[in-house]
């Protein structure tokens, strides 16, 4: 498998940011990646840095956020945005460097709250 920085993905997230006013993100926190070569079905994962390791490094917290070329690059635009908003939504609101499951952003809603972040940000246009 294979990565690198995505600076498309990068300017995406930051602009996600500010209009969806996720001010609990540092958007200088998040690095953007697109990994060619997974075997994975999902479109695009998250990666936290735990507190233990921010310790470790003597670092703040901070997250990667990872879309897999072979699926991700293959979506409309919009689905695009739906998967940067769903990944963005795994980031608590403490921005601790843990990360939120399905579960706990409210299950079979949790898909429910990507739609409406979606169509908000439909409408600011």
């Amino acid at each position: 498998m294979k990565w690198e920085k995505a600076v498309d993905i990068q300017r995406h997230v930051g602009v996600l940011i500010g209009q969806l006013q996720l001010k609990h993100i540092d958007k200088d926190q998040v690095f953007c990646f697109r990994s060619f070569g997974s075997k994975s079905r999902a479109m695009a994962r998250i990666w936290a840095l735990p507190r233990i390791w921010q310790m470790a490094l003597n670092s703040k917290p901070g997250y990667c956020l990872e879309v897999i070329s072979e699926r991700y690059d293959r979506l409309s635009y919009d689905n695009q945005k739906k998967v940067l908003i769903h990944e963005l939504l795994h980031i608590p609101k403490n921005f601790s460097g843990s990360l939120l499951s399905h579960r706990s952003l409210g299950g079979k809603k949790f898909s429910r709250n990507v739609e409406d972040l979606w169509l908000k940000l439909k409408n600011t246009k």
